[in-house]
């Protein structure tokens, strides 16, 4: 079964979704293959380098909130072995980042790739809109570095990711993550790992009857 799973690097829900989804596939027994695709939570370009915090800050509504959003998605976060530090996190818009997991899976490594930038992100405090900072996310990869850097200050897969966040648009994603199980039926959210394992399990029942 192919799940493709719609995420931001920048969306702490969507790193704790890929988390609950590898406890799921822990329990199933059925061949799966994972397949990233891009979503941006926001657009918009970044001036300049800003705390994670203060970002979130000037969006919704004062550091207060801020501060209440970031506590609560850490608890969770730590629920499923995860560290989240929005004090060091750097804001960022994710269009290289998405770019570079397409680069990642083109080798086999686009599930890596997408784990190394949520962390780089939340628990290392890495600006993960600039391109040499992703050349060297990618070098923890084993990935050539120079090779990635070179990639990304040219155009290679831009039409690509541009037309994968076109098809999310159009198919009706509009919040992350979103699972979407053998190209038709679609869960949406960080999902505990037995709700995704029950999914799993009907999908693969609906697909497997007689038609």
């Amino acid at each position: 079964m192919e799940i493709e799973i719609y995420s931001d690097v920048v969306c702490p829900w969507c790193w704790i979704g890929k988390r609950r989804l590898e406890q799921a596939l822990s329990s199933y027994d059925g061949a799966v293959t994972l397949r990233y695709r891009p979503f941006q939570l926001d657009p918009t370009p970044v001036a300049r380098p800003v705390p994670l915090i203060e970002a979130l800050a000037a969006k919704f509504g004062g550091r207060e909130r801020a501060e209440q959003m970031a506590t609560q998605v850490t608890r969770v976060g730590a629920e499923v072995g995860l560290s989240m530090d929005f004090e060091r996190a750097i804001a960022a818009n994710t269009f290289d980042a998405h770019r570079l997991i397409r680069y990642a899976d083109e080798r086999g490594q686009g599930v890596e790739a997408v784990e190394a930038l949520h962390r780089a992100h939340f628990a290392d405090g890495v600006d993960i809109g600039s391109r040499a900072a992703l050349a060297t996310v990618a070098a923890g990869l084993g990935l050539d570095a120079e090779a990635v850097r070179a990639h990304l200050d040219s155009d290679a897969g831009t039409a690509e990711v541009t037309a994968d966040l076109t098809t999310a648009r159009q198919i009706g994603v509009s919040s992350v993550p979103t699972f979407v199980l053998a190209g038709k039926y679609a869960v949406t959210g960080a999902q505990e790992p037995e709700t995704l394992l029950a999914a799993l399990v009907e999908v693969e029942d609906r697909e497997s009857a007689p038609r």
